[in-house]
């Protein structure tokens, strides 16, 4: 067997795509929501075949072209992030651009190790967000395929924002009016007078001053975590989400099920000493839970640009977790997921933020200290993830994914739909070694490692 060799990606070109209309320059105020994300970014990757009428220089030129005039909607996307006097973080929308890179990578599809994308993806396929609040990248591959991917500033948008940008660059790209025109009127989730919240919103979020000191380095570095990406048969998500429900129907979504098989799978190795706990998080979009029944709301906050996000979590004892069945495992799951399921949560989310500024707040599950003796994960639902809409006219992605490795001290977990759209899922995993180890050896039957075989199945006959 031939050395495996690293991959090695060329940029031959870096230019600056402008919205295709001037825009008077103005200063777009982070939300309350906003400001509770840290500064981390996020990338996106799709990977497209070769076809018969593809040339690099022609899909790039379509795509900057459909990229300007992109940004003209989202607007926001072409400005970058400055701070306020107080010390918080806002958008200067100058239509400073986005930088495109161009790149080539003497590697073809087929021996892409994308189920190692710290290796192939990060820094190399994804590009680094340097000026702007987006970063583009298109790559060639020596098959003649192509990657298409982009990386921006979590606190400008969550994932909700990020797919209703793509859906709508893809549309335009093909001559097609936007389907979903984004809102950013932030009077939308502006806090109470007089504010209210939850205590249990105490015990979900705190200030930044509040954390304990970090540990030395020495110590972090002997907790490195990975990114892995894994594939789930339908069937198995299927026996998966029976066993969640015990037998009894529509008591448990997949989504709870997966999650409570995940939070059984993390402690499924050896016993801690004493009475050992792990966490699980799991993020819930805020934009269903605010509507109030009227149809011009409902229709401003489908469309909010801008992250509308609340991570509640549960902690359970270790011996629990693995000597419960799947069933009452994800019981506990519905049941912590509760507090955040309600317009009042998020309400009272805005208001707490609003009384603790501008010291800056992020969520306790993101500094919660993910070890193999007490782990704690969050995992992130991206099933509304847009790859099978993303045909900027030369056919769909063979594949795509998030690419989030976030820097939080806990692990980070995001389902998404497999391009086949045969339910599917992918998974991104940013996890310890140790706990990836342990999701391959316990249950291999689930998650399976993302080969170029499954890729290929993936593309249209």
């Amino acid at each position: 067997m031939p050395l495996k060799r690293e991959l090695e990606v060329k940029v031959s070109k870096t230019e600056v795509v402008v919205a295709a209309l001037p825009m008077q320059e103005h200063w777009l105020p982070l939300s309350n929501l906003d400001l509770l994300l840290p500064p981390v970014d996020v990338g996106i990757f799709f990977c497209y075949q070769k076809t018969k009428e593809s040339c690099f220089a022609t899909t790039v030129g379509a795509l900057k072209r459909s990229l300007s005039l992109c940004l003209v909607s989202y607007y926001a996307f072409s400005g970058r992030l400055v701070t306020t006097t107080a010390g918080e973080p806002e958008i200067l929308c100058d239509n400073g651009g986005v930088d495109f890179v161009e790149a080539f990578a003497d590697i073809e599809l087929k021996d892409l190790d994308l189920y190692n994308p710290d290796e192939t993806v990060q820094g190399k396929l994804v590009p680094e967000r340097k000026h702007g609040v987006l970063a583009v990248q298109a790559t060639q591959l020596k098959c003649g395929g192509m990657v298409v991917a982009c990386t921006f500033a979590h606190q400008v948008a969550d994932a909700y924002s990020a797919n209703m940008f793509l859906v709508s660059w893809a549309e335009i790209t093909q001559s097609r009016p936007i389907s979903q025109l984004p809102y950013f009127r932030r009077s939308l989730l502006l806090p109470r007078r007089p504010t209210a919240y939850h205590l249990s919103v105490d015990s979900m979020y705190t200030t930044i001053s509040a954390l304990a000191p970090p540990e030395d380095q020495e110590t972090d570095d002997q907790q490195t975590a990975l990114s892995r990406i894994y594939y789930v048969k339908a069937d198995r998500i299927d026996e998966i989400h029976a066993l969640a429900n015990d037998g009894k129907r529509n008591r448990r979504t997949k989504l709870e099920g997966f999650c409570a098989f995940l939070w059984k799978m993390l402690v499924s190795g050896r016993v801690p000493a004493g009475d050992g706990y792990c966490r699980l998080g799991i993020v819930v979009d805020g934009r269903k839970r605010l509507i109030d029944g009227e149809k011009r709301e409902e229709k401003w906050i489908n469309s909010y640009f801008g992250n509308v996000l609340s991570i509640p979590y549960g902690e359970k004892k270790i011996k629990e977790l693995k000597e419960k069945s799947l069933s009452w495992v994800a019981n506990e799951v519905h049941s912590f997921l509760q507090s955040a399921l309600s317009k009042e949560h998020f309400l009272g989310l805005i208001d707490w933020v609003e009384e603790h500024r501008p010291r800056p707040a992020l969520s306790r599950i993101y500094a919660a200290g993910a070890t193999e003796e007490e782990p704690a994960v969050v995992v992130s639902s991206g099933l509304h993830f847009p790859v099978r809409k993303m045909d900027f006219g030369w056919g769909m992605p063979v594949f795509g994914s998030y690419h989030f490795p976030w820097g939080g001290k806990s692990g980070y977990v995001m389902p998404m739909p497999s391009p086949k759209g045969n339910g599917d899922w992918i998974i991104y995993m940013h996890l310890l070694e140790e706990q990836l180890k342990l999701m391959e050896t316990n249950a291999p039957h689930v998650f399976i490692p993302l080969t170029s075989d499954y890729i290929y199945s993936c593309a249209s006959p």
